[in-house]
């Protein structure tokens, strides 16, 4: 029994090897618009500050706190995973979310975004004057509202003089595709680079090379990329214990497919964890978002 265990055991160290060694390749070609990867590099509170700092066009700004992939709530229990909330000395509150898929970066999900922050805001007492200024800040891959701007900044009026509404709850859209030799289109060049010495600004470059060239944050990214797996197993073996794949089900695979992807998983290994073919899995992957089985 001893020596079957030995065997075992082996086995499941050279199969975590195996992945290990896949992981630091897969970690070679991520880029911060990678949201996995870019919350690690947040995790240096000084790289969320210089980006906030480009995309406000504030070099004074300063941020207090943050929380990365927090979950929050609505009333009914829906709730949404918010990549990086922010507060900066001013009292003012950042949700800096990265997108690769423009489904995700839809205008209803940064109004539900919007909201999301500001039922999460006030304590039971105070006044709704106390909300503070919001920015729901979405930098996404494409131009996900189609006007081939490199940013928008999205505000309430009023119709009929065309005055601000002023409730302080402000949408914005940074388009990455345009890399303009601007401060902002150098930030999104930084934000497709692979590698740290291609990187414009000194803040991100260094935490990307602790991430991807230093060994203690090769391994931890390792680790962080076997977690997701694990998850993505486990959810593959639940769908699995269903009858078939129902439309709902078929709808979370297609979810989990989308979020694999952006955490760098290959094609062929997202079919096996949501047990769906190659070819359907591509189909998401392209846009095409059919259920169809």
């Amino acid at each position: 029994m001893e020596a079957m265990a030995d065997v075992n055991h082996k086995k499941i160290n050279n199969q975590l090897d195996a992945r290990y060694e896949k992981y630091k390749g897969i970690l070679k070609d991520l880029t911060m618009m990678n949201d996995v990867f870019m919350r690690n590099v947040f995790k240096k509170q000084e790289c969320t500050e210089y980006v906030l700092q480009v995309i406000m066009g504030r070099k004074d700004l300063k941020v207090l706190d943050q929380v990365l992939q927090k979950d929050y709530k609505n009333l009914q229990g829906r709730s949404a995973i918010l990549d990086c909330v922010v507060r900066d000395a001013d009292g003012k509150q950042f949700d800096i979310e990265i997108q690769q898929d423009v489904e995700g970066a839809s205008p209803k999900r940064a109004r539900y975004h919007s909201g999301l922050m500001d039922m999460n805001t006030l304590n039971p007492g105070q006044d709704f004057d106390e909300l503070p200024e919001t920015y729901v800040i979405f930098i996404t891959r494409d131009d996900v509202l189609g006007y081939d701007l490199p940013i928008y900044h999205i505000e309430r009026k009023i119709k009929e003089v065309q005055a601000d509404f002023k409730d302080e709850a402000y949408i914005i859209y940074v388009n990455s595709h345009r890399q303009d030799d601007t401060e902002l289109g150098r930030l999104m060049r930084d934000f497709h680079c692979k590698n740290a010495g291609d990187i414009h600004s000194e803040v991100l470059a260094k935490r990307v090379y602790e991430l991807k060239e230093n060994q203690e944050g090769v391994d931890f990214m390792s680790r962080e990329m076997d977690e997701i797996y694990n998850d993505g197993v486990k959810y593959g073996e639940e769908l699995g214990r269903t009858q078939g794949v129902a439309e709902g089900e078929m709808k979370k695979a297609k979810e989990t497919a989308l979020t694999l992807a952006d955490r760098g998983m290959s094609v062929s290994d997202i079919a096996d964890i949501v047990k769906v073919n190659v070819k359907l899995v591509q189909e998401w992957l392209s846009g095409d978002r059919s259920l169809a089985k």
